[in-house]
């Protein structure tokens, strides 16, 4: 067999692959109008080869952008650089279909794609190939991986009784919420409240009982609340609130009207009919505070005020008057 029957030979050889291959490639020229176009182009994006053939690639894909596809190419045309994007960088540069039956809830394919250079013998760029890599099962496996992540995360700093943020994780941002304060002296208000006479329910109605009543407070107190207030469960049937940018007596009338919807509340349970109220205590935050942990201790401070002086009420705990 002659040399040029083995180059011949193994240029089919060669096309044969390519054609394939499962990898999406199509060669471009600098009008970025098709030249090659392989089989797993013509699968996917249900356009034959001798179609595709010298069609512009944006008439093709309008949803490939140009502007940005231009400016990834420039370099590779006129550096001979290789460049890649990533399916992190931008899901996809054809919208195909997912076929996939393992990650067959993504509705598209999501893809890596490679664009090299292809040097004519005389070192020119006149093409590039595109190369197109389906990595729709690596992208969705990461994509469950962090949103498993993400739901341990949430998890970690919520309670599941109530939803609201556990003790943990809410004094964190109250630490967090007081050094803003100390930086920009913005007002913040704390409020402390829990249940009027919850052992009480507890003992009459039982722990079910008591969790509902628990559920029904935490519903009133998050919608009462702006989307900027911090609400956790401080223990039990204690709870926190973190007012930002708010006076203390713009705080107490937050306060009296989480007071007076939970008030209105009724818990039905096993044929029973359960009313309950609620006592708070607010402290703005000050600059004599040496950390978060007093500013608690001013808060409950109110709070037990109200307890001593009836329930079902409101108490600010009032800053020390200036000497002089």
């Amino acid at each position: 067999m002659s040399t040029t029957d083995d180059d011949l030979k193994a240029f089919h050889w060669l096309m044969d692959m390519l054609q394939t291959v499962d990898v999406g490639l199509l060669v471009l020229d600098r009008e970025y109008k098709v030249q090659l176009w392989n089989s797993f182009m013509e699968n996917h994006s249900g356009i034959p080869a001798y179609k595709a053939k010298e069609q512009s690639l944006f008439d093709l894909f309008p949803e490939v952008q140009e502007d940005w596809f231009r400016h990834k190419t420039r370099s590779v045309f006129l550096l001979k650089n290789r460049t890649f994007t990533t399916w992190e960088q931008r899901p996809f540069l054809f919208r195909f279909r997912n076929y996939r039956p393992i990650t067959g809830t993504e509705d598209f394919m999501y893809q890596n794609i490679t664009i090299s250079p292809l040097l004519s013998a005389a070192g020119d760029v006149d093409f590039i190939c595109v190369l197109v890599y389906d990595v729709t099962d690596i992208a969705s496996h990461r994509k469950q991986l962090m949103n498993a992540n993400a739901r341990l995360a949430q998890l970690s700093r919520t309670d599941r009784l109530t939803g609201l943020f556990n003790r943990g994780y809410w004094e964190e941002m109250l630490a967090r919420e007081f050094l803003r304060f100390k930086r920009s002296q913005s007002p913040s208000t704390l409020v402390m409240f829990d249940i009027d006479h919850f052992k009480k329910v507890n003992d009459t109605y039982g722990h079910q009982a008591g969790d509902e009543v628990i559920r029904q407070v935490s519903a009133a107190l998050t919608e009462t609340t702006r989307a900027t207030d911090i609400c956790g469960r401080y223990g039990g049937e204690e709870f926190g609130v973190i007012l930002p940018d708010t006076t203390g007596e713009k705080g107490l009338i937050f306060a009296e009207r989480l007071r007076q919807r939970v008030e209105g509340l009724v818990v039905e349970h096993g044929g029973q009919t359960i009313c309950f109220t609620i006592s708070l205590g607010l402290a703005e935050a000050s600059p004599d505070f040496p950390g978060h942990a007093d500013w608690i201790e001013a808060a409950d401070q109110a709070l037990y005020h109200s307890k001593e002086n009836g329930r079902n009420r409101s108490t600010l705990q009032r800053p020390p008057s200036p000497a002089g």
